[in-house]
C-alpha cells in the first residue's frame, strides 16, 4: 500500500478492489520463464528411459542385497564349524538350548496338569453336591406325595 507521504489524493480513494494492469514486459517475461521451465522439463522419452531404468535397477539392487545376506549367513557358519573345537562348542550350545526348551515345555505341561486336574476336582464336589441336594428333594417329595397317598386311603 502507498505511503501516506507520496501517494497522491487519487491512489489513497481508489477501492481495494481495483487492480492495476500488468505491464506488457512483464506479460512476455511471464511467457518466457513458463516456456524455459517446460523446456527444462524431461521429455517423454526421457520418462520412459527413467522408468525403464528403474525397471532395471530395482530387481538388480534387490538380488544384490539378497548375495550379500548369503555370504553374511555363510561367513558366520564357517566362522562357528572352522574347527572342530568350535564346531563341539557350537553343538554343546545347541544341545543346552534344546535342554532349556524341553524343560520349559515339561514346566508348562505340568502347569496344564495341575490347573487340569484342579478344575475336575472342584466340578466333581460341585456336581456331587447338587446331586446330594436334589436326591434330597426328591426323596422329600416322594415322602410327601406317599404321605397324601395314605391319607386319602
Amino acid at each position: 500500500m502507498p505511503d501516506a507521504k507520496t501517494a497522491s489524493p487519487s491512489t489513497l480513494t481508489k477501492s481495494p478492489t481495483t487492480t492495476a494492469k500488468r505491464p506488457v514486459a512483464a506479460k512476455r517475461a511471464g511467457a518466457n520463464s513458463r516456456r524455459a521451465a517446460s523446456a527444462s522439463a524431461p521429455t517423454r522419452p526421457a520418462r520412459r528411459a527413467g522408468a525403464a531404468e528403474r525397471i532395471v535397477l530395482v530387481p538388480l539392487g534387490a538380488a544384490l542385497i539378497a548375495r550379500e545376506r548369503v555370504l553374511t549367513g555363510v561367513n558366520d557358519a564357517i566362522d562357528h564349524y572352522s574347527s572342530p573345537s568350535k564346531a563341539s562348542a557350537q553343538l554343546r550350545r545347541f544341545e543346552r538350548r534344546g535342554t532349556t526348551a524341553r524343560k520349559r515345555l515339561e514346566r508348562e505341561v505340568r502347569k496344564t496338569r495341575v490347573r487340569v486336574e484342579r478344575e475336575l476336582r472342584h466340578n466333581r464336589t460341585r456336581l456331587e453336591r447338587e446331586l446330594r441336594r436334589r436326591r434330597q428333594d426328591g426323596e422329600g417329595l416322594a415322602d410327601r406325595v406317599q404321605e397324601r397317598i395314605s391319607s386319602l386311603l
